[in-house]
């Protein structure tokens, strides 16, 4: 029985990671166009080579994370999904130990409620191992330095200006209440689900400025991006919508690679929307 639910862990989140690669996000590297210096194939091999440890049910939440980054570190050779990791794993580790009808984020954020200061410490260490771009200094909690709290209260302090972290500290409330319910609400209205997927995309970056390009390129920027995102995103509605942006989702892209722009954390919470909602029917 626990092997087959490690199974359909894996299968989802294998599933999760290839649709959003399949998936054409402006700025994002997908099937359609690569870019960033990274192509699909380099997450395709990172999403297998995490899933093992994600995955696994002996192991903490901590732990599932660095064992993780650590392999895909050694696959990869750089910096390809942590913060898909970082989504991932309390999900996963919520699958896992979800034994009645309680909703996953009810199991989840026990789990986060769980967490220990060895968590933050091996957590740490995974990020200062997959050496993110715009990884600065921090008045608290910093990761260059051994932890002082726990995982969820070092993810609490660094909510404002971290989107990932923010998930942590409110249980994953963007997840499973604005992404989930949207890609369930386009496939029930016949979206194939690569395009259920860009809808994600894009209503997590019109509603959400995204954190790493705010830690790169400033929070107007970011910002301005969202702006502009949103005004697509508004005229997704009716049948053959994606024919009807997708000029504009190119134009943007190509812009956004040129200037070196990349909304990696709105891509990394479209990958934990997509989990979740198969997780939720496994």
């Amino acid at each position: 029985m626990i092997k087959q639910r490690e199974q359909r862990a894996k299968a989802a989140y294998l599933l999760a990671c290839d649709l959003e690669i399949r998936a054409f996000k402006p700025g994002n590297v997908s099937d359609e166009s690569e870019g960033h210096d990274m192509t699909p194939e380099d997450f395709r091999h990172s999403a297998r080579a995490s899933a093992t440890a994600l995955t696994q049910t002996d192991l903490a939440l901590g732990e599932r994370i660095l064992l993780a980054i650590e392999a895909t570190r050694a696959a990869a050779g750089c910096n390809t999904n942590l913060g898909i990791v970082l989504l991932a794993a309390p999900l996963i580790e919520a699958y896992l130990r979800k034994k009645t009808e309680t909703p996953l984020q009810t199991v989840l954020a026990d789990i986060l409620a769980e967490t220990t200061l060895s968590d933050a410490a091996m957590v740490f260490k995974a990020i200062r191992h997959a050496a993110p771009g715009g990884l600065g200094q921090a008045p608290e909690a910093d990761v260059h330095e051994p932890p002082k709290v726990t995982l969820l209260e070092s993810m609490q302090l660094a909510a404002e200006r971290d989107f990932i972290a923010r998930q942590y500290a409110n249980s994953f409330e963007d997840i499973f209440h604005t992404a989930v319910p949207l890609y369930h609400c386009r496939l029930s209205l016949g979206d194939e689900d690569v395009w259920a997927t860009v809808a994600v995309y894009l209503r997590l970056l019109s509603d959400f400025p995204d954190s790493h390009i705010e830690r790169k390129f400033g929070g107007d920027l970011a910002r301005d991006l969202s702006v502009r995102v949103a005004q697509i995103n508004a005229r997704i509605s009716g049948p053959g919508w994606p024919s009807k942006i997708y000029g504009e989702l190119q134009v943007l892209d190509r812009e956004l690679k040129q200037r070196g722009i990349n909304p990696g954390t709105t891509a990394d919470l479209t990958v934990a929307a997509l989990l979740a909602y198969q997780l939720e029917r496994c």
